[in-house]
């Protein structure tokens, strides 16, 4: 240990192999003469940069006029949608009017009066962990809507046994593709895996109602018809076509429509101003450039943020875009391989699968109970340790971790050319400093203070509806063994 000298401001050894035998120092101290040094010196670090691995995986469309529009053949199947919930306490959960859209049968129904008072016929209900809701062929007299709990939905098997085809979770919608139609009946058994809440609805009540209301009542009516149509697996309004047929047969005409009101995705932005003192910039920036450290680690945090808003943003992130058929549940809460196998057959080409890292410990300590040895990756030329069927499964912080503890992993399908998931953003926008990314002056206050504009351009999309899908509720945390 050294200490001052008062009197040369220099240093006074106590110890070390600078003390002579009568405890007086006999050569240069080591702390004055690191005044003479030059000291070897980092960068700047920053804790919060991560891999950043979906900005990596995902493939970049230029676009040029700040708006990408995403055409698609029409679609006369709408798929099933979440309705949401107002809680005010254990009995008093009530249906939010507007999002009875979501169910097929009602989508696109403007009339809020009439969404309203189907809202008000819902009626709370209480069901115990194996309560069996529905047969299969049995009549459909009420509307199910999964406030709460988890729920099987099955079919009797070849060799009657029971074969488990979907499981619903809070918001799921079950028996409304009875809405509108006469003498429907269940396509399958429905029981509750555990205690749960569900909010019924009677189809006499939607019957009243609609014979009161022909809003209501033409708004099934063309529900009913559309369901006629003839249309592929996918929903998409079918092309007439005949195969297999000899001698000269009249052949079906026919053409594909489009959907006459197509998505269209505007750049979002992340922007920030950097504010740097003029006498920072003209006496500090030896050895290194003071403005040139608070840019690159001002474009680090904007570029940690472009990767949250593409996973959670409202408009565009993944978490809320992604189609409700293409969402699965853990069959039973920790992620098992057989539901990242389920996960995966959801579509074709599945290029990566992103989960927050302790998603994937939890997939890694199932693996280890089954004595399965997850396989690796090549991403970018860099190997990556978790791959599952080949389908590298890449660490994302920006995935949330509820308060239950559970997250989501999700599965893409990538690229323009395989109508997957892709990136936007547009290249060559004035001062531009990285890809889509601008650093522009604003000048110099009378504090002498110059100001810098960073702005990073960028969106994201799904060409198609499978190209996306997420497995919910993985139950991350370690249960007691």
């Amino acid at each position: 240990m050294s200490t001052p000298d008062s009197d040369t401001g220099t240093a006074t050894d106590e110890s070390g192999p600078d003390t002579g035998t009568d405890g007086h120092r006999t050569s240069l101290g080591t702390w004055a003469a690191r005044r003479l040094a030059t000291t070897t010196k980092s960068v700047p670090q920053m804790q919060g940069i991560s891999s950043r691995w979906l900005l990596r995986a995902l493939p970049w469309v230029d676009v040029r006029g700040g708006t990408y529009r995403v055409n698609r053949r029409l679609r006369v199947r709408t798929g099933q949608g979440r309705v949401q919930f107002e809680r005010n306490g254990a009995d008093d959960i009530r249906v939010v009017p507007p999002t009875l859209t979501e169910l097929p049968a009602l989508r696109g129904c403007t009339d809020l009066d009439v969404l309203t008072r189907l809202a008000a016929r819902f009626r709370v209900r209480e069901v115990r962990a194996g309560q069996v809701l529905a047969e299969a062929g049995r009549p459909v007299t009420e509307v199910y809507l999964v406030a709460h709990g988890r729920f099987v939905r099955s079919v009797a098997g070849a060799y009657d046994d029971e074969q488990v085809t979907g499981l619903v979770s809070g918001g799921g919608p079950l028996g409304d593709e009875a809405l509108g139609q006469p003498d429907p009946r269940w396509p399958h058994s429905v029981r509750a895996d555990t205690a749960g809440v569900v909010l019924a609805l009677p189809l006499t009540a939607v019957a009243e109602l609609a014979e009161r209301s022909p809003s209501l009542a033409a708004h099934l009516a063309d529900h009913a018809r559309r369901q006629r149509l003839p249309a592929n697996r996918s929903g998409e309004a079918d092309v007439p076509l005949r195969a297999g047929h000899v001698g000269e047969e009249t052949l079906p005409g026919g053409f594909v429509d489009y959907e006459l009101s197509p998505r269209e995705y505007e750049l979002s932005l992340t922007q920030t101003v950097l504010r740097v003192h003029t006498r920072v910039a003209d006496l500090f920036s030896h050895p290194m450039d003071q403005t040139r450290q608070q840019l690159r680690l001002t474009v680090e945090a904007i570029r940690e943020r472009q990767e949250w808003e593409l996973v959670n943003n409202r408009e565009f992130g993944l978490l809320h875009n992604v189609d409700h058929e293409q969402r699965i549940s853990t069959s039973t809460g920790p992620p098992t391989p057989d539901d990242l196998d389920e996960l995966l057959s959801m579509r074709r080409d599945t290029t990566v699968m992103l989960a927050h890292p302790k998603a994937i410990a939890a997939f890694f300590r199932q693996c280890n109970r089954r004595g399965l040895v997850p396989g690796t990756a090549q991403v970018d030329g860099r190997k990556v340790p978790a791959a599952w069927r080949g389908v590298p499964l890449l660490p994302c912080g920006k995935i949330p971790v509820s308060s239950e503890y559970t997250s989501s992993i999700v599965a893409l399908r990538t690229g323009e050319a395989d109508q997957g998931v892709v990136g936007l953003y547009q290249t060559g926008i004035p001062e531009e400093y990285q890809p889509s990314l601008n650093v522009r002056f604003m000048g110099m206050d009378s504090a002498a203070i110059i100001r810098y504009l960073v702005t990073a351009y960028y969106s994201l999309a799904i060409l198609v509806p499978d190209a996306a899908g997420i497995l919910e509720n993985v139950r991350i945390g370690r249960t007691a063994d």
